[in-house]
């Protein structure tokens, strides 16, 4: 099996499956009891806390642990309107669904009015449009944007626009589920007010997340109903989750520079492959520029031949996607895709690879070859 869809998920890591396993037996007490069982689970939420406080350059009272990066982007979207007083959204058409989503619903109710900032023919954010839109808006305004695209993997200047968010006193929110343990980030260097990060992204475990609040924005609580997450996130603590969370980040915090110019090199081997293989292939979006060392997604003329390419691909025991997790092993094209080439897009079959520190330019030799045969 070659599994290339690491955008998706990634597989978890021994070294954090270790650091979780005392958590899922012997210390098994709630961290809201007073007793010894539970001061044990809460100092090792607390101690994780400030492990991820420290490396993402804020203070521990920022950083609230969520079920992951949809319930992260849902309260600071839903948050900014409902207790800030946001009733303009500003986002994007290739936005994640928990952002898009959660917009168009509060556009619907009638809570913000929606805007779309334009894009680039490659996918990136239209900054020049991005300022026009702030600079018309007579509402205080929340732009919604993603640090990197997780089909087409761009990369956002996060600090100009925070500059323009500065400028024109918005609140800004960044889905950054796709960077965060990916790249040396230190949100307080940033003009970012909420921040959304999910653990299995970076070979850590699924349904934990965070939401870095910065102290100069206060909401309500995210869910109510006990103290927890210091009044703000009612409900028993992930504890095991939280643990793997800390670990997670830290392994990848320390191979960094290791697995980054690794993944990079598989990426640019697979893409010279694929180029010199399939002279009609197309790249979407900043492929080799301001662009996720771990994502390359490309598309193939759509034909008989290319119909089932994610299906024959899978039943080659290959692993990838032609969009967002929601859209793994789908034939319909993404509504990324859809963004960037409008009708143009229903001739095409894309296909989202993504790579992490366990892949090699063995696999890409496989996955060429296989494609050859297929297409």
């Amino acid at each position: 099996m070659i599994y290339f869809d690491n955008a998706a998920t990634t597989a978890l890591d021994a070294d954090v499956l270790k650091e979780m396993m005392p958590y899922l037996s012997e210390k098994f007490g709630n961290p809201s009891a007073i007793y010894g069982y539970g001061r044990e689970t809460k100092l090792g939420i607390e101690t994780a806390r400030k492990y991820v406080a420290k490396t993402l350059g804020v203070a521990p009272g920022e950083i609230f642990f969520t079920s992951g990066g949809t319930e992260s982007s849902n309260t600071a979207i839903n948050s900014a309107v409902r207790d800030i007083g946001c009733k303009h959204i500003i986002t994007s058409a290739i936005e994640h669904h928990a952002t898009l989503y959660t917009a168009e619903h509060l556009d619907k109710q009638g809570a913000a009015t929606l805007s779309l900032v334009n894009l680039t023919d490659i996918g990136h954010i239209d900054l020049i449009h991005l300022e026009e839109l702030l600079a018309s808006s007579n509402e205080k305004t929340l732009v919604t944007l993603m640090h990197a695209n997780n089909e087409i993997g761009n990369l956002l200047d996060i600090e100009d626009v925070g500059n323009l968010c500065e400028k024109y006193n918005a609140i800004f929110h960044c889905d950054m589920v796709q960077t965060i343990a990916h790249y040396p980030i230190n949100l307080k260097e940033t003009k970012i007010h909420f921040a959304s990060s999910a653990g299995h992204k970076f070979h850590g475990p699924k349904g934990i997340g965070v939401l870095y609040i910065n102290n100069d924005v206060t909401i309500n609580p995210m869910i109510y109903g006990g103290s927890q997450e210091r009044n703000m996130r009612a409900g028993t603590e992930n504890i095991y989750g939280i643990i793997g969370y800390a670990k997670a980040l830290e392994i990848a915090t320390n191979r960094y520079e290791e697995d980054s110019a690794y993944i990079l090199d598989i990426k640019t081997y697979m893409a010279e492959q694929l180029r010199a293989n399939f002279p009609n292939i197309k790249f979407n979006g900043d492929t080799l520029g301001k662009c996720l060392y771990t994502v390359l997604n490309v598309a193939f003329p759509q034909s008989d031949k290319t119909d089932m390419l994610l299906f024959n691909l899978d039943m080659a025991g290959i692993c990838v996607s032609g969009g967002s997790a929601c859209s793994s092993g789908a034939s319909s094209v993404s509504h990324v895709i859809k963004a960037l080439y409008g009708d143009e897009a229903d001739k095409l079959v894309p296909i989202r690879f993504s790579f992490s520190h366990h892949n090699t330019k063995d696999e890409v030799d496989t996955v060429i070859s296989k494609l050859k045969e297929l297409v």
